[in-house]
């Protein structure tokens, strides 16, 4: 099997619009996954119709092309990163017309913000924006799961066991170190007009075997 992963962490749609689709079109791919719109979501001015555009574009291109697309709806993170409750109201409504623009193309959802588990802080990293290597495993699950692939079933979707809330102390402690060492950093770059992926290339940018 080969794959290749052309995802850089900070771009926003219209840049993986204009930098990978037409090397992932090159390809000539079987199966494509087109996740994006988080970093359009979280930014101020966010116009929800030019991101839907430009996602609807790049699933039209692959799947004409012969390919199967997927994509997921993207979570809440309010109860992980309480700052993000700002963004719910337009998340939501980013989630709903990536499920409808999906049904257009024929593009297939593993709808993960439908799941209570995605807001569970053992599956994200200190960051709070990207999954840990458990919750990327909860969705490379949900993908299989959505593929209907032999012998996955709906594990990835059982909540893990409860656990007691921290203590007052140690939640603000957390959300102090937090905001020091990602927030605030990430604001200063988004002044600067920067982004997190400046001067970083892609994983896998040409199709290489891998062990399936």
């Amino acid at each position: 099997m080969l794959y290749a992963n052309l995802a850089i962490r900070g771009r926003r749609t219209r840049q993986i619009r204009e930098e990978q689709l037409g090397p992932a079109l090159a390809m000539r791919p079987d199966l494509a996954s087109v996740f994006c719109g988080t970093n359009d979501v979280i930014r101020r001015g966010f116009a929800l119709e030019p991101v839907i555009e430009d996602i609807r574009f790049m699933q039209r291109a692959l799947r004409d092309q012969g390919a199967t697309v997927l994509t997921i709806t993207m979570p809440d993170l309010s109860e992980v990163m309480p700052l993000a409750k700002a963004a719910a109201p337009k998340l939501m409504a980013f989630n709903e017309a990536v499920r409808a623009v999906s049904r257009e193309t024929g593009t297939i959802v593993a709808d993960l913000a439908a799941y209570p588990w995605v807001t569970d802080p053992r599956f994200w990293s200190g960051d709070r924006l990207h999954a840990n290597t458990e919750g990327h495993r909860r969705i490379a699950a949900a993908l299989a799961h959505a593929l209907d692939l032999p012998g996955v079933d709906d594990s990835w979707s059982v909540p893990l066991p409860h656990r007691p809330r921290p203590h007052a102390l140690a939640r603000k402690a957390g959300e102090l170190r937090w905001f020091a060492e990602h927030f605030m950093p990430w604001a200063v770059r988004h002044a600067l007009g920067r982004s997190s992926g400046d001067g970083i290339t892609a994983k896998r940018p040409t199709l290489t075997p891998v062990d399936s």
